[in-house]
C-alpha cells in the first residue's frame, strides 16, 4: 500500500485518507494483508526470483450487509413494535417482516452494553463493569473502561474479513482521558476497527449542539438535529463505498443518543402525541399489558407489578403536575418517533438501492431499561449531579419552564418516574437496576430477508447482548479469528442464536448470566435468577448529599437476594427465596465464581461515586462529581 499511496500527489491530509481508503476498498486489501507471510522467491536480481502477493482478503460469497442498531434509554414498553403507546412505524416494519425477540438482555446501563455488544464478551472481562468516564470508572482490571487489544471489536473482525465498516451517533467506551484531538486514538471507534466515525464518544451530548467527531477530529456541528446528520453521513459512507466497490458488504453500527437525555425534538413530532397522555402513567401500563398480550409478546396470563412506592397514583396528582408530568412525556414519545423515522430513512435507502434483501439488521430497542434519571418531577436543565433543591423546588421550575421541553434550550431534559415505570411495563424498576428485569430486559428485532422465512414471528429464547456478535458471525458464515492484529484474541463469551431464526422452538445455548451495575446485581441460569438491590441506592445517596446529611453505610452483606423462576414469572413477582433456599444459596455461589471469572470485584457502588472514592488522582484529585461532568461535557474537551 505504500507503494500505491507515494504514486499519488497529495495536497491534504484528508484527501490521501480518501485515496488510501478507497484503493484498499478496490483492491480489497485489510490492515491483516501487511504482516502476511512472504511465499515467493527473493533472488539476486529479479530474473532469478518471484513476486508473491496475497489473495485480497474477500467476504464469504453472498455474505450480507450488517447494520447493528441501538437505541439509548428505550424500556419494553415504550415503542409500538413491543406493545407500547409510541408510533414506531419503521421498526414495526422490520419486526412484522422479521422476528420480534421477547427475552433479550442488556447489562442495565449504556457503556457496560456498548462494550459487551461490541466485543460479544461480558463487561467486566472488557473492563466496563462501570464507564470509561474519569468519575466512573476505577484503576482495577474489570474498571478501568479500556477495553484491551486481546478483545476484539466486531469491527475489526469484520474489516479483516472483506467488510467496510462505519459507525454512527454514539460510542460511549473512549476514555475521558484520551477523548481530545490530541488522542491516543487506539481507543476511538477508527482505533477499534470502523473505517469511519461520525458522532459522539461520550454518554450524552446535546442534540442540537453535540460534542462531534468525525474520524478521529472534533468538528463544529452546524445547528441541525443530531439524528439528522448521522442518518445522512451513514447514507453517504454506503454510498461511497458501494460506487468505489460494488457488492462489497459493509457493516454500520447506528446509534443514536436518542432517547437518552437531554430529550430534544422539534414540536412537530412532539406536538403529535399533544393530549394523548392525561390520562397519565397507570392508565398507560395497562393499554400497554393489553396491547402486549394481543401480540403475544408477553404471556397471555401476565399481570402488572404493583405501582413502584416511589409514584404517586396519577389521580392523586395537582392539576401543575399532571400538566407539566404529561408535557415531558410528549417530547419523548415525539423523539423517539422521530429517531424511527430517521432509521427508516436508511432502510428505505438500502431498499431504494437493492441492497436491503441481503441486509442483516438487528435493532435493540435501549441499551438498558427506562431511565429513572429524571428524578420524581422530571428536569429540563437540572443536573443528575446538582444538589440542594427541594422535589417543590423542581417542579416549580419545570412549570415556569415548561416552554423549554423538547427545545435546544432543555440541556437535561428527562421526563418524571412514573413515565419511566409506565414505559418499562409490564416490568418492575428500571435502568441501573442490574437485580430487575426492567433494568436489563429490552425488545429484540432481528431482519434478514434473505435468511428469515417465518416473517412477523416472535422468539422467547433467552439471549444477552454478548449473543449478537457470535450470532452476527454465523449467520455471515465468519469464524471468530485466532489473531487480530498479531494479538492472541481471549474467547468470545457469548453463544449464537442462528438456530432460532429457522426454529422457534430452538435451544437458548446462554445458560448463566452475571449483572452487576454499581452494587445491584444478579445472577441467571437455566431461567433462575437471584437477586439482590443495593443499599443506599442511587436515589438516596443523591438526595443525602443534596441535604449535606451522610447517607447510610454502604453494606453488601446487609443486601436482601431475593429468587425467581423466569420460567413461570417472567415479571418477577413470586419471590421464591425463602421456598427455595437452596437455590438461592447455589445461584449466591455462582454468582461469586462468576464475579471473579469477569472482574467484577471488588464491587463498587454509587455511594463510591458520589463521595470520589475512586479514580481520585492526579490533577482532578478533590474535584467534585459536579465539576467533572462540566469538565467532561466541554465540546472538544472530552466526553459527555
Amino acid at each position: 500500500m505504500k507503494n500505491f499511496k507515494n504514486s499519488i500527489t497529495i495536497k491534504s491530509p484528508q484527501k490521501g485518507l480518501l485515496i488510501t481508503a478507497l484503493l484498499v476498498a478496490q483492491l480489497g486489501f485489510s490492515q491483516s494483508n501487511s504482516n502476511t507471510e512472504f511465499k515467493g522467491t527473493i533472488g539476486k536480481t529479479l530474473a532469478d526470483s518471484k513476486e508473491y502477493w496475497p489473495e485480497p482478503v474477500t467476504a464469504p460469497k453472498g455474505a450480507p450487509n450488517i447494520v447493528w442498531i441501538l437505541l439509548d434509554d428505550v424500556g419494553f414498553g415504550a415503542a409500538s413494535t413491543f406493545g407500547g403507546l409510541i408510533n414506531t412505524p419503521t421498526f414495526d416494519e422490520l419486526a412484522n417482516n422479521g422476528l420480534r425477540y421477547t427475552n433479550f438482555h442488556t447489562t442495565a446501563i449504556c457503556a457496560p452494553t456498548r462494550a459487551a455488544l461490541l466485543t460479544g464478551r461480558n463487561s467486566g472481562r472488557v473492563h466496563v463493569s462501570g464507564f470509561s468516564h474519569t468519575i466512573l470508572s476505577a484503576g482495577f482490571p474489570g474498571w478501568d473502561g479500556r477495553i484491551p487489544s486481546d478483545k476484539g471489536t466486531i469491527a475489526e473482525i469484520l474489516r479483516a474479513n472483506g467488510y467496510n465498516t462505519f459507525a454512527v451517533g454514539k460510542y460511549g467506551v473512549t476514555p475521558d482521558e484520551d477523548a481530545t484531538d490530541a488522542g491516543p486514538f487506539d481507543r476511538w471507534p477508527t482505533g477499534k476497527g470502523f473505517d469511519h466515525f461520525y458522532g459522539f464518544l461520550g454518554s450524552q451530548t446535546d442534540q442540537y449542539n453535540p460534542d462531534l467527531v468525525e474520524d478521529q477530529t472534533h468538528i463544529k456541528p452546524d445547528g441541525r438535529h443530531l439524528n439528522e446528520l448521522i442518518t445522512d453521513k451513514a447514507i453517504s459512507y454506503i454510498k461511497t463505498q458501494q460506487k468505489a466497490a460494488p457488492g462489497k458488504p459493509f457493516f454500520l453500527y447506528y446509534a443514536p443518543g436518542a432517547a437518552h437525555a437531554p430529550h430534544q425534538v422539534a414540536t412537530q413530532w412532539s406536538d403529535a402525541y399533544k393530549g394523548k397522555f392525561d390520562e397519565g402513567y397507570d392508565v398507560y401500563r395497562e393499554k400497554v399489558l393489553a396491547n402486549q398480550k394481543k401480540l403475544g409478546v408477553i404471556p397471555a396470563n401476565a399481570v402488572l407489578p404493583e405501582r413502584n412506592p416511589l409514584i404517586t397514583d396519577w389521580k392523586k396528582l395537582t392539576p401543575e403536575e399532571k400538566k407539566v408530568y404529561a408535557r415531558f412525556m410528549e417530547v419523548y414519545a415525539g423523539f423517539l418517533t422521530y429517531t424511527d423515522a430517521e432509521i427508516g430513512r436508511v432502510v428505505n435507502y438500502l431498499k431504494e438501492s437493492n441492497q436491503l434483501d441481503n441486509t442483516l439488521i438487528f435493532v435493540a430497542i435501549g441499551d438498558n431499561g427506562a431511565s429513572k434519571e429524571g428524578t420524581l418531577q422530571g428536569t429540563i436543565n437540572q443536573s443528575l449531579f446538582s444538589q440542594g433543591k427541594s422535589d417543590e423546588e423542581n417542579l416549580q421550575s419545570n412549570l415556569n419552564n415548561i416552554g423549554e421541553i423538547g427545545t435546544s434550550k432543555g440541556l437535561n431534559t428527562n421526563y418524571p418516574l412514573g413515565w419511566a415505570q409506565a414505559t418499562n411495563a409490564p416490568f418492575k424498576n428500571w435502568k441501573q437496576d442490574a437485580q430487575s428485569e426492567g433494568g436489563t430486559r429490552n425488545p429484540l428485532i432481528v431482519f434478514y430477508p434473505n435468511g428469515i422465512k417465518d416473517k412477523g414471528g416472535i422468539r422467547n429464547q433467552y439471549s444477552h447482548v454478548t449473543d449478537i456478535l457470535p450470532t452476527t458471525l454465523a449467520i455471515a458464515g465468519i469464524k471468530a479469528p485466532e489473531y487480530i492484529k498479531e494479538i492472541k484474541q481471549d474467547i468470545i463469551q457469548g453463544s449464537s442464536f442462528q438456530a432460532s431464526l429457522d426454529n422457534p422452538k430452538a435451544e437458548s445455548l446462554h445458560k448463566v448470566q452475571y449483572y452487576y451495575i454499581f452494587g445491584n446485581r444478579a445472577i441467571y441460569k437455566d431461567g433462575w435468577k437471584a437477586a439482590a438491590a443495593h443499599l443506599p441506592d442511587s436515589f438516596a445517596v443523591k438526595n443525602s448529599l443534596g441535604k449535606n446529611e451522610k447517607p447510610a453505610a454502604s453494606n453488601f452483606d446487609t443486601d436482601v437476594w431475593e429468587l425467581y423462576n423466569l420460567n413461570e414469572d417472567f415479571n418477577e413477582r413470586n419471590n421464591l427465596a425463602k421456598k427455595y433456599p437452596e437455590k438461592l444459596a447455589e445461584l449466591q455461589k455462582l454468582f461469586d465464581e462468576q464475579a471473579k471469572e469477569n472482574n467484577v470485584y471488588p464491587l463498587i457502588d454509587w455511594q463510591d461515586v458520589y463521595n470520589r472514592r475512586i479514580h481520585n488522582t492526579g490533577a482532578d484529585k478533590g474535584k467534585t462529581v459536579s465539576d467533572l461532568i462540566k469538565q467532561a461535557t466541554k465540546p472538544g474537551g472530552g466526553s459527555n
